[in-house]
């Protein structure tokens, strides 16, 4: 096999280990927005709380209780026989039983996004402690890419390595 034809094949294999790879990111639809106010600290609280409601901390997940502070990365996530209301801003949202609110910011919002009861679990899942994000699929990242790619173009020239024609014949 020729050079030229080695390269072409190999540069198609590289192309296809560098090229678009659907990446499935977490939706950023948010149930409500509300313009961020600055670094003010909490940015909300959980108004009322019925049932098993839990609330992420920094040491973990803790019973949730009205009037406890809500910031970015706040994760509330009721049980099966719960619900919850929270305010941030000027939204107030209400969680019904088996779902969760994820708070985050995206540019000057604060969003709230309630994740819908078919997607959540009973339990505290490592999905819903932040371990796993339920909404991220498999994600075909740039070293996995550039890895594979590299891969497989060592295969190809590996498979179409002519020994039998040597170069200082």
């Amino acid at each position: 096999m020729n050079v030229i034809l080695k390269c072409a094949l190999a540069g198609l294999v590289t192309l296809v280990g560098f090229g678009s790879v659907p990446v499935f990111a977490q939706d950023a639809a948010c149930s409500c927005a509300t313009a961020y106010q600055g670094p003010a600290n909490p940015i909300g609280s959980i108004r009322n709380v019925t049932g098993n409601v839990m609330v992420s901390q920094t040491a973990g997940y803790v019973p949730a209780k009205a009037g406890s502070a809500l910031d970015f990365g706040s994760r509330l996530v009721v049980g099966a026989k719960g619900s919850a209301s929270v305010q941030v801003g000027d939204c107030r949202l209400s969680v019904p039983a088996n779902a969760s609110l994820d708070i985050s910011r995206i540019e000057n919002n604060v969003c709230l996004k309630v994740v819908n009861p078919e997607h959540t679990a009973t339990a505290v899942s490592p999905e819903q402690t932040g371990a796993i994000d339920p909404s991220r699929k498999f994600a075909f990242g740039l070293p996995a890419q550039f890895f594979a790619g590299a891969l497989l173009t060592a295969g190809v020239l590996a498979a179409t390595q002519d020994d039998n024609n040597g170069v200082s014949r």
